[in-house]
């Protein structure tokens, strides 16, 4: 059912910057440009793009709505946090660490980007 997920973004250049930290801190590529100069980066068989909006308006971030990024370990949310704040993203909810909910333990680390879209790294712990 899923197929990618695409943000906008009011500078491309800026956006670049950080979605290259994200994905480099955990083992993926740069982006790629594809013809109408949005970045796409592909890692562990999924799609993330970014664009600048086609309608020319304005981007915003969605109101209630997380983007999450499954991590292999702790560690490598750990990274993917520190990478985002360094290239201009916010740390925001609690510190990254672990969270005990009924069904199982996850360790979640969330950043909203220069944008101010939600994004979570997140780890099953079990």
């Amino acid at each position: 059912m899923y197929s990618h997920m695409m943000v906008g973004s009011n500078d491309i250049e800026r956006s670049k910057n950080f979605y290259d930290a994200l994905f480099t801190s955990i083992g993926g590529r740069e982006a790629i440009r594809d013809p109408k100069g949005r970045l796409v980066y592909i890692h562990n068989d999924g799609a993330f793009m970014v664009t600048p909006p086609i309608d020319g308006k304005e981007a915003t971030a969605g109101n209630g709505m997380t983007i999450g990024f499954a991590m292999e370990n702790p560690e490598q949310a750990d990274a993917w946090h520190k990478a985002g704040v360094a290239a201009g993203g916010t740390s925001v909810e609690d510190p990254p660490g672990v969270r005990d909910n009924p069904q199982m333990k996850l360790y979640l680390a969330y950043l909203r980007d220069p944008d101010g879209n939600k994004l979570c790294a997140i780890h099953q712990m079990g």
